[in-house]
């Protein structure tokens, strides 16, 4: 395991780096709009057409004001006659969705502007980049599945847990109908309110429903014990109270308050990042729960993982184009060599982030639970 963890070090090293375009163009124009992450009726953060973004903040008696996007430095902002800051980041943002905070004359806050998103172990301020492919995530008049919150007992934690779950459109109408289910896991930092928040897990379900893409499944969300890891500290991580809440606990839950498939060849696990790692431990310790394996930025499987191909329906494994496309190429090429059903997925111009993880997810949804 130690060069699978030496690499997702890597991995989390850049989910904490706010990429930039490959190139900055001459001119910003001047069409700036307000995010689509603001707080009602509040104008700034601002993006415009190139990528760039504008802050605006109100801190009369602040001697310094600095927007931290990552661990791209930061954009200082500049104290103008009308006491509020100001100022542009310095190129282009990636497409997609970024944490981001503000460091008032040394202390860290949230911008007051936007919404804020729980990551990087605290809720941080977004924004939203807008994306050419955003439609696939869009909020379309379809019809809506539900997204609602489950607390289940938890013997193993001494206490009741939270997960959220997806439920799609005309779910529950039709009682003897049943559903696979997708167990999807969020990153280190992140919490349960992950996918649905900054990832709209909910609305890529919807839209591909509606297009008829894929037959409806129902997601699970819940919190993967991580944030008692502190960064770097991936060695010291132990995978079995996690697998216990999930494989022990939250599944039955799940099957007995569902209507869904109880079974192995209908039931998938998924995760971004950590949660990837996550994902493949899981998998790898529990054949015999999951049929359907995804590895979204969180590593590869090799052949030699696989100990009972015929108890793998599919595996999906997925990056950013700015993280290692070709370990994730060359992964899937080497799976489907040893006869299993393998994909992969490069997000084009994207790196440990959001997109690449919306993209992802919509590029695996259509492949699980095919007859």
């Amino acid at each position: 395991m130690k060069p699978y963890f030496i690499t997702f070090i890597l991995l989390l090293t850049l989910s904490v780096s706010l990429c930039v375009a490959q190139t900055t163009p001459a001119t910003i124009l001047e069409d700036f709009k307000p995010s689509t992450l603001n707080q009602p009726g509040k104008e700034y953060p601002m993006v415009n057409s190139q990528g760039y973004a504008r802050f605006k903040v109100k801190a009369p008696d602040a001697q310094s004001v600095t927007v931290g996007l990552g661990g791209r430095g930061g954009t200082k902002l500049t104290k103008g006659a009308d006491t509020l800051w100001v100022g542009t980041t310095a190129s282009p943002l990636d497409e997609g969705f970024h944490y981001y905070h503000l460091t008032v004359d040394g202390g860290v806050f949230n911008d007051p502007g936007t919404l804020n998103f729980y990551g990087s172990t605290r809720w941080e301020s977004g924004i939203e980049i807008p994306a050419h492919d955003q439609d696939f995530y869009a909020l379309k008049d379809v019809p809506h599945g539900n997204v609602q919150q489950i607390l289940f007992p938890s013997p193993s934690t001494n206490t009741s847990r939270r997960a959220f779950v997806y439920t799609p459109p005309g779910y529950g109408k039709d009682k003897k109908k049943r559903y696979p289910v997708l167990y999807l896991q969020h990153g280190w930092g992140e919490d349960e309110t992950a996918w649905s928040n900054q990832g709209h897990a909910n609305l890529i379900m919807d839209n591909l429903i509606a297009e008829g893409k894929i037959k409806p499944f129902i997601i699970v969300m819940t919190y993967g014990m991580t944030n008692e890891i502190k960064f770097g500290g991936l060695r010291n991580f132990d995978i079995k109270p996690f697998q216990t809440v999930l494989v022990d606990e939250l599944i039955p839950y799940v099957d007995a308050n569902f209507n869904t498939i109880a079974d192995q060849p209908h039931r998938a696990m998924a995760g971004l990042s950590m949660g990837g790692m996550e994902t493949k431990t899981i998998t790898l310790n529990k054949p015999e729960v999951f049929s359907h394996y995804a590895l979204l930025s969180g590593g590869t499987y090799a052949p030699a993982d696989i100990k009972d191909k015929s108890k793998v329906k599919l595996i999906f494994i997925s990056c950013g184009s700015k993280e290692r496309p070709d370990g994730v190429k060359n992964a899937a090429a080497a799976l489907k060599e040893a006869g299993l059903n393998a994909v992969s997925y490069v997000s084009e111009g994207t790196a440990h982030e959001f997109l690449t993880w919306r993209r992802s997810l919509y590029q695996l949804a259509p492949l699980l639970f095919k007859d």
